[in-house]
């Protein structure tokens, strides 16, 4: 079944205040509360909201140096992607981590505090898993845009039931 329009306005709201009350949610989508609040619980069952959580300020906790990472491995069997994407999965500074297609094979966002605690990340915590054959590293000068949310769509609904 296909999201229509006021499922539509429910994420695009929901994507930028998490924690509006259902009544102030229903009244911006032009909804009376129980089946506002009722559309929500079958989005998030059918997968289309997959969770709620806070955005911390990265630079009010220290977290100032925003750094885009290339990795490239010496192999790219299935044994050593598992293996990669285990070990970075345990890395903290490792926000982001994916799997690339082009002349490196994943692209990682990490925060770190700076300069010192950069090259531990790289030294101490990527390069030196065995599996890794080089590194690039991107430090960003200024974030332009950060945390979008989603661009919708009417009948956008991604295979989800």
């Amino acid at each position: 079944m296909p999201l229509d329009m006021h499922d539509l306005k429910i994420l695009d709201v929901l994507q930028t205040d998490g924690r509006i009350s259902v009544s102030d949610l229903a009244r911006q989508i032009n909804l009376s509360s129980t089946p506002c609040a009722q559309r929500v619980r079958k989005l998030e069952m059918r997968g289309f909201i997959s969770g709620y959580k806070a955005i911390v300020d990265p630079d009010a906790i220290g977290l100032d140096l925003l750094v885009f990472i290339q990795v490239t491995l010496k192999e790219t069997d299935e044994s050593t992607l598992r293996s990669f994407n285990s070990a970075i999965g345990r890395v903290a500074n490792v926000l982001e981590c994916h799997m690339v297609g082009g002349d490196f094979d994943y692209l990682l966002k990490a925060r770190v505090t700076g300069m010192t605690e950069y090259r531990k990340l790289l030294g101490g915590e990527i390069s030196s898993l065995p599996m890794v054959q080089g590194t690039h590293s991107y430090f960003v000068m200024e974030e332009v845009k950060d945390g979008t949310p989603l661009p919708l769509k009417p009948m956008q609904t991604n295979g989800k039931k």
